[in-house]
Order: structure tokens, then sequence, then C-alpha cells
């Protein structure tokens, strides 16, 4: 593998921004420095950024049973584009994850196809107990274990009791968990087919996964995470009340119950519905818009650790159908890192409290082995932004197999250049590299 050595960037890492050259050698960071004398490719980064790739520690790719969606290499693909170097997945694609011979497949498929580093979760049903204990064995291997508190696109609602009791007290791994109570969904949309019948629309889906539906989940993973000390990551928070289950006392290296916020809940409220309608109909809903600004409260505060997008793409026709029948997920990773730049430039927050959120967090947080930094020997895991560009999304340019963005004819106020895998340039300027491929997170258990 050749050197690469980055000349006069502005290398954003653990909340500084300096400008200093890099060596890149052997996949790794070898130096940083103001000078360096060194043999290789150069890239002159003056004026430029060099941030730590982005790690997304949720989403679905939908391999191996719904590949007329995606599939892990399509999506890998349409994530490096966007800076995302590493990625979690969840389980309920079909077959669900839940046996460890499945989760297994996932990962030969991931490493005969993805071009970014990739781990992925052992699915959790109400009948599969103790093969999700076998993770424990994996743990230095595996991201963590997946509960989904609430029914989303699958069938793997976990409600029994004794099934979670067991989960919760003899996990070793990191539980995530998707919580939406779903008796108060159930009844919401009872009442709500009354009143509407089939003039429901997507409007009406914040109104019946509310947030009183949200927040009661919530307290319950938390009840039981209390209870048994157990490691809990509660992922996609999207209301105020949310909020005051979560604690910003200990640093997140402490924390043993942290909370992740998906990027469309940073940017959209309900009022988009209008215009959007079914294209980003997701679950948990998108709200009204004091929840969205509660929520940048919350991870500015602390309260919310991580921004992550929960990716989970469908196919246009899918989307095009009525409020009931459409799916509910918004394709996002090709351009969650572009969407908080434009918010950095908005004044939302720096550049170094989104790389942060972004990257530091996310490996802190799963106890990722040497990536999330930009240190010497961390694997060169990194991501070239030019802040004076911009990007507009258009059909040829978005990299997700259903095709589509509900950015399409927007135009962000940046632009990614390229992407750096384990210290392979896999993305440059619109171009790909797919001659080395990403590899299985590792992880400190």
């Amino acid at each position: 593998m050749q050197n690469i050595i980055l000349r006069n960037i502005a290398v954003v890492n653990e909340g500084r921004t300096t400008v200093q050259d890099v060596l890149i050698r052997h996949g790794r960071i070898e130096k940083i420095a103001p000078q360096i004398n060194a043999e290789g490719k150069e890239i002159n980064g003056e004026g430029k950024h060099l941030l730590p790739g982005v790690i997304d520690d949720q989403v679905h790719f939908r391999e191996p049973g719904l590949t007329h969606k995606a599939t892990i290499a399509t999506e890998a693909r349409a994530a490096v584009a966007g800076g995302t170097t590493s990625f979690m997945e969840m389980p309920n694609t079909k077959p669900e994850a839940v046996t460890q011979e499945r989760l297994e497949d996932k990962y030969s498929i991931a490493a005969a196809g993805s071009l970014a580093n990739y781990s992925f979760f052992m699915g959790v049903a109400n009948d599969n107990a103790e093969e999700v204990l076998k993770t424990n064995a994996k743990k230095d291997r595996v991201c963590g274990v997946k509960i989904f508190m609430g029914s989303s696109t699958g069938n793997m609602l976990v409600d029994n009791y004794l099934t979670l009791e067991k989960i919760f007290s003899e996990t070793e791994l990191l539980i995530a968990t998707h919580c939406e109570d779903e008796k108060i969904i159930r009844a919401n949309m009872e009442k709500f087919k009354q009143d509407k019948g089939d003039a429901l629309t997507a409007a009406d889906h914040p109104l019946i996964r509310n947030e009183e539906a949200c927040f009661e989940s919530s307290l319950v993973a938390i009840q039981f995470a209390k209870k048994h000390n157990a490691r809990l990551h509660i992922l996609h928070i999207s209301t105020e009340k949310e909020l005051q289950l979560f604690s910003n006392l200990l640093p997140l290296t402490e924390k043993r119950i942290t909370a992740e916020v998906c990027v469309h809940h940073l940017w959209f409220t309900a009022d988009d519905y209008t215009k959007y309608g079914n294209l980003i109909k997701c679950n948990p809903a998108i709200k009204a818009p004091h929840h969205r600004e509660a929520l940048w409260q919350g991870l500015l505060s602390d309260k919310l650790d991580i921004i992550a997008t929960d990716h989970a793409p469908h196919t246009w026709d899918e989307k095009q159908q009525t409020y009931v029948q459409a799916p509910s997920g918004v394709p996002l990773v090709q351009h969650s890192l572009l969407m908080m730049l434009e918010q950095v430039k908005a004044g939302r927050f720096t550049i170094e409290q989104m790389v942060q959120k972004m990257s530091h967090a996310p490996a802190d947080c799963f106890r990722i082995r040497e990536r999330g930094y930009l240190r010497e020997g961390y694997f060169a895991d990194a991501v070239i932004v030019d802040l004076a560009a911009t990007t507009t999304v258009e059909k040829n340019n978005i990299y997700y197999k259903c095709g589509w963005s509900p950015f399409e004819g927007h135009t962000f106020p940046a632009a990614i250049t390229h992407t750096f895998v384990n210290g392979h340039l896999a993305y440059e300027n619109g171009q790909f590299n797919e001659n080395q491929l990403g590899q299985r997170l590792l992880f400190n258990a």
C-alpha cells in the first residue's frame, strides 16, 4: 500500500482544529506534525478539513432477503461517499439475524463486498434468549444485541418480560433498543382509523406513534437496565419528554445508559410532512418542531451522546403507497455528514462538537478498537471535507440502491472530497476504488 501524505490540512480531533501534515502508512496514521518529510502520494489539504471517519451505529442495509431495497455492498459505497467509514447494522433482515449462524452469514457477506468497516447486531426475539447469550463469547467481535421494544420494519417485537429479564440480566454486550410502546401505538391507530378511515396521511404518523409511546417504552428499558446494571443504549430518541430519562453527570466512558439521536430528527419536523409525505415516514416518527429544538439542546448538553442515521431504504414505489401501506424508513447514510456540516455552518454547533458526536462518541460508547480518532497508531479512517464548496444532490450522484433521497435538489454548503478506510483511498471526488474492502470492527470487551 502506497504511503499517503496530506499537506497543510486542518485536522479536527479531540476538541481542537490545527493545521498539520498527516502521514498514512500501512493502513494507519503514522504521524501527525506541522511538517513531515516522507515519500508517497501527496494530497494538498490547504483550505480543507480532515475529520475522523463517521461511525454510524444504526443502519439497515437490508441484506439478506430484502435486496430489492438495498445490499450491504451498495449501501456501504454510499456510506463511504458520504464520509462514513464504519457502520453497525441491524438484525431485522429476512431471515432475521436471531441465530449465531445467521449473524455470521452477514459478516461473510460484508467481508466479500463492504467498502466500509462493519459490525452486525445480534437480534433478540421472544424465544431466542439462550441463542443471544452465546454472543457473550464474541463480545470483542460483535457490537451488541438489539431489542425491538416496539414493532418496526420486520417482525421482531419483543414483549415477553421473561425474555427481557433474562437478556438484561445476563448479556455481557451493549444492549441497543428501539423503544416505542406497542399497546399505545395500536390504541392510537384504532382511534385514528375510526376518526379518519382511509384519509390517514403521513401527518398523522407522529400523533399515532406519539411522545407517550416513546417515553413509556424508554422508561421500561431504563428500569430493566438499572435493575441489572446492564449496558443500555437507546436508539433514535425523538421526543422532549424522553430527555428527562438521561443524565449528563458522568463522562460518556463511564455511563451505563446512553442515548442516540438521528440526523432526520435534528433536521425535519412534523411541518415537513406537507412537502415530503411518506418519504419521511419513519419509526420513531418525526415530530412537532419543539421536539427538534429539545433534541438539539439535549445533544449539546450531552444528555444525547451520539448522532446516527437509522438509514432505512425502501423503493420509490413502496413509498408511493397509501400512508398505512407505505413502509417506514428513510435513506440517509450518504448525506448525514453533509447534513450536519450544514448545521455547523448555520451555527447550531461547532465542527469539533460534530466530530465528537459522529466519530469520537460512537468509538467510546461501543469501545471500538483504534478507530474514531485521528491519532498516531490508529487505523486511518478519515474524510476530507471542503467547506468552501457545495454539493447538490441529484439522481446521478445518489448511490443508494433505492435511487432516491429526500434531499434530491438540495444544495449542501460543503463537499466530501476524499474518504480513507484503513488507509485505503476508497473514494475521491465521485470515484470509488474498491481494490480493498473494509474490515470487521473489533471491540475492547
